[in-house]
């Protein structure tokens, strides 16, 4: 009960918090405003979520989201800053306005738009369930006692407890602050499965070249959109508009091309 009341202390805190911020004493939505009157767009992000938002060799961060935020700065003429960050203290990150949005594979769920506004969705993703390729395991109810790794404060996270019974199927779930080293715990044998998104898994695979393969059967089906505070109206619709343009002069789709080999983007479809 307690651990009960103090999370609910938190989430009210933090939907205050993110309620209050963006509106001046006037009331009025200066998100947009005050974005380009700073001139940078700071985008809060995992940085170990490839193809969304990730460390390349150099040290730069790169990925889809990063290929497609950076154009949307562009057109709104500021630069665009990311910010690695905790991706389980993700909505203080932007209530305190140390971000000017999440952007990093985020997935809208109805928790979430209580405590911010959301863009129109730009990508249809679903968790699933990363295994051994050897592996006996092919639907989810093969994995009953099985030890389950998670991203902590990802939505795959949600997707184990939402399911019905998954949960109380498995052994146990193990927390990872990084999909990536969850997927290293698999690879040696730690966990039997990791729950995680389909684009990011099945990236990973194509690249890493580790035996590892997606059961078929999903846990929840969902969407990648991008959070912002919830009265930053203003600047959500800006960020929205250019997505759309981006859509119908085929600059999300070619950026699409080249991460994913195809056009997977669903903004205007």
């Amino acid at each position: 009960m307690k651990r009960l009341i103090a999370a609910l202390s938190v989430f009210l805190i933090v939907g205050a918090a993110l309620h209050a911020a963006g509106s001046g004493e006037s009331g009025a939505d200066e998100s947009l405003k005050d974005v380009q009157d700073k001139g940078t767009f700071v985008l809060g992000l995992d940085d170990a979520f490839p193809p969304m938002g990730f460390r390349a060799e150099d040290g730069s961060i790169v990925g889809f989201d990063i290929d497609v935020a950076k154009e949307v700065a562009s057109r709104l003429g500021v630069e665009l800053v990311t910010q690695p960050i905790d991706w389980n203290s993700k909505e203080q990150e932007l209530a305190t306005g140390n971000i000017d949005c999440i952007w990093n594979g985020f997935t809208r769920t109805p928790e979430r738009e209580e405590m911010m506004s959301f863009s129109e969705a730009y990508l249809r993703n679903a968790q699933v369930v990363v295994v051994q390729d050897e592996s006996p395991y092919r639907t989810l109810a093969d994995l009953s006692g099985a030890t389950i790794g998670v991203q902590a404060g990802s939505s795959a996270q949600e997707a184990i407890e939402d399911t019905p019974g998954f949960l109380d199927s498995l052994d146990e779930v193990i927390e990872f602050k990084e999909n990536l080293t969850a997927l290293m715990d698999l690879e040696i044998g730690g966990v039997d499965g990791v729950v995680m998104d389909l684009v990011v898994a099945n990236y990973s695979i194509q690249t890493s070249g580790n035996d590892f393969r997606v059961l078929d059967e999903t846990l929840t089906e969902e969407e990648y959109a991008i959070g912002f505070r919830k009265n930053d109206i203003a600047l959500r619709d800006a960020v929205n508009a250019e997505l759309e343009a981006m859509a119908a002069d085929g600059t999300l789709a070619g950026i699409s091309e080249a991460w994913f080999g195809s056009d997977i983007t669903v903004v205007g479809k």
